[in-house]
């Protein structure tokens, strides 16, 4: 361990080849495993975060819509019996998940972790300070990987494994080392180049999210030099190039700006206007923009109609059966897997029950009310078949823990077949009381 510690390093600065600018455009790079630590580069982080969080109106709806359901989940204990999920409960030992920070909430600490994950790939939560948890910056946190024959081996070594987590904030002081047992790593979709960080979803759309940048500055652009069609003006031969100069300062003074669109255009003998460009309409701006943003949607895990993308709002998509499998899509398809490894990474920092796993809760939230109706119906049938099973001679309580469960073997059976269940003599029957009525006169 001590040899691993003072190997760590402090990341190293960014080159120029960690990113890439074209046209105004950025690009993101992505680091490489070395020498037993897997980290990100520094600048990735923080260009996701500019260029497409703080100025992507697409990229921004979509992980809003991702934080603000992933948010409402709670936080319980969850029976586990012969490996069959059980009935929830909680102890104080959800403590730390409910106020994980002074003035801290559960939601706050969902918001946090599913906003690093989405722009860098990985969150980390520690308890580093008993009774409180700390969300550290994905990006300054190297983890340190090693063989216990060798620390010098990489981390695609075959007997490597995780050592721990380095926080290096850029204060100028030493970092802090953490063992894998006081981090909860939440990295929902692994990095294939690496073995034990995550990936961002955004990282395979960054290119669409250039382009979704680039036609909104192309509108802007559009409405800025007068919210009309790219034209030539030629003037006669005989015009000097300083009266040339003259007459584009006074065209561009009357005519360019979203203030001065629209009015009439009076030229000077010899003036001539051709139109060269094409108005938004014309480029069918909207479906180039609009297939962009779905593009998006798709790579979030959140239907277009759920998030109001346009494309989600025309024909059919609105109906009532196509909104309510949209619905269940992002339910079931994003959310669920979403909280389950949240759940799954938490419980490396809280202590758990014996025979018990954390789970999450997610019987409040109100998006969800529809799944609920659809609980109630497998509720009445589950209810249904326990009474089947009970009126074919079956133990009660062996039929419930059955149901519950989904394994019939764990049925007994009570060896009664007749109708009221009843054992043969046993007197309630029927049968003629043998008593005489005159003895208990």
């Amino acid at each position: 361990m001590t040899t691993l510690w003072q190997r760590a390093r402090r990341p190293a600065a960014r080159s120029d080849d960690d990113w890439w600018s074209v046209g105004g455009n950025v690009y993101y790079g992505t680091g490489r495993p070395v020498d037993g630590k897997e980290r990100p580069l520094p600048i990735d982080f923080e260009a996701k975060i500019q260029h497409a969080y703080k100025s992507n109106g697409p990229i921004f709806a979509l992980m809003l819509v991702r934080q603000m359901l992933f948010s409402e989940a709670r936080f319980q204990f969850r029976q586990m019996r012969n490996g069959r999920p059980g009935e929830l409960f909680g102890t104080s030992a959800l403590a730390p998940l409910e106020t994980p920070w002074p003035g801290g909430t559960t939601g706050n600490l969902l918001s946090r972790m599913i906003q690093n994950a989405d722009l860098e790939g990985n969150g980390f939560v520690t308890n580093y300070t008993p009774g409180r948890l700390k969300v550290m910056r994905p990006d300054w946190v190297t983890i340190v990987t090693g063989s216990d024959e060798d620390p010098n081996l990489p981390s695609e070594a075959i007997d490597s494994h995780l050592v721990g987590y380095m926080y290096d904030p850029p204060t100028g002081g030493e970092p802090w080392f953490l063992l894998p047992e006081e981090v909860a790593h939440f990295a929902p979709i692994p990095d294939p180049e690496f073995q034990f960080r995550g990936m961002s979803w955004l990282t395979p759309v960054i290119r669409e999210i250039v382009g979704d940048t680039a036609a909104t500055r192309h509108k802007l652009k559009f409405f800025e030099n007068g919210a009309t069609p790219q034209v030539v003006v030629s003037l006669d031969p005989s015009v000097t190039p300083d009266k040339v100069g003259k007459f584009q300062a006074l065209m561009d003074s009357q005519h360019r700006g979203v203030d001065t669109a629209y009015k009439t255009l009076y030229l000077g003998g010899g003036a001539d206007v051709t139109v060269v460009g094409k108005d938004l309409h014309q480029l069918d701006f909207k479906a180039t923009q609009g297939a962009g943003e779905t593009r998006l949607a798709a790579a979030a895990g959140v239907p277009s109609v759920i998030v109001g993308f346009s494309e989600g709002l025309a024909g059919s998509s609105l109906n009532a059966g196509n909104y309510a499998s949209s619905r269940r899509r992002l339910a079931d398809g994003t959310m669920r897997p979403l909280w389950r490894e949240a759940a799954g990474s938490l419980a490396q920092i809280i202590d758990v029950p014996a025979n018990a796993d954390l789970w999450y809760d997610d019987r409040d939230i109100a998006f969800l009310r529809e799944d609920q109706r659809d609980a109630a119906e497998i509720q009445g049938l589950q209810s249904r078949t326990i009474r089947q099973l009970v009126d074919a001679g079956y133990e009660p309580e062996t039929v419930v823990a059955a149901v519950q469960a989904e394994d019939y073997s764990l049925l007994k059976h009570s060896g009664l077949y007749s109708v009221q269940l009843q054992k043969p003599g046993s007197g309630q029957g029927g049968t003629a009381p043998t008593t005489d009525p005159e003895e208990g006169a």
